[in-house]
């Protein structure tokens, strides 16, 4: 009988160590579905300035007034980790638009070993705060959450969940035209 109360208390005690990531950011995550928004261009608001330190541990600062994509990200999100190779096709194709990815609701050092292990192609900056900065335009209201400025640096679409080569293309094709 001391051997079973033993290896229940043991039991119950080793069913807390599970979760290594941040489990209050994980129990409120929120998928999206891929729905796309698009701003009239009369109708935008200046993005908020975005810079600080990144994950490699440099500073950066995006360039104003410069048709970007704004990946909102966190590497426990399977989302997020499913549409890397994606953005990083993106970028290649893309390569006069600024890529950027934020990191939110994250552990930094697990989130640099993602970026490592597969050489994402352009910076994340860490201070979620940042995000903010969108309230008044399109929010990041999911992970992932990729936004798209236009070439003044207003706030011209997003993609709440996953991007696909499709969806991102119709974008920025749709915004570089105007």
């Amino acid at each position: 009988m001391k051997k079973l109360v033993a290896a229940f208390a043991a039991l119950l005690l080793l069913s807390g160590c599970g979760n290594s990531g941040n489990p209050t950011a994980q129990e409120s995550f929120i998928a999206g579905n891929g729905a796309t928004s698009y701003i009239a261009p009369a109708d935008r608001v200046a993005a908020p300035t975005l810079s600080g330190m990144t994950l490699l541990g440099t500073r950066y600062s995006l360039p104003k007034n410069h048709l970007s994509v704004i990946n909102v990200w966190a590497s426990w999100c399977s989302p997020c980790r499913a549409e890397e190779p994606t953005l990083a096709a993106l970028s290649t194709k893309y390569p006069e638009v600024n890529f950027l990815g934020i990191l939110t609701r994250d552990n930094p050092v697990n989130a640099e070993a993602f970026v490592r292990k597969n050489k994402s192609p352009y910076p994340t900056l860490i201070d979620d705060s940042l995000l903010i900065g969108f309230s008044k335009s399109l929010p990041a209201n999911a992970i992932p959450t990729t936004l798209v400025l236009d070439a003044k640096g207003l706030v011209a679409g997003r993609i709440s969940g996953v991007v696909t080569i499709a969806s991102m293309t119709e974008l920025l094709e749709k915004i570089k035209s105007e």
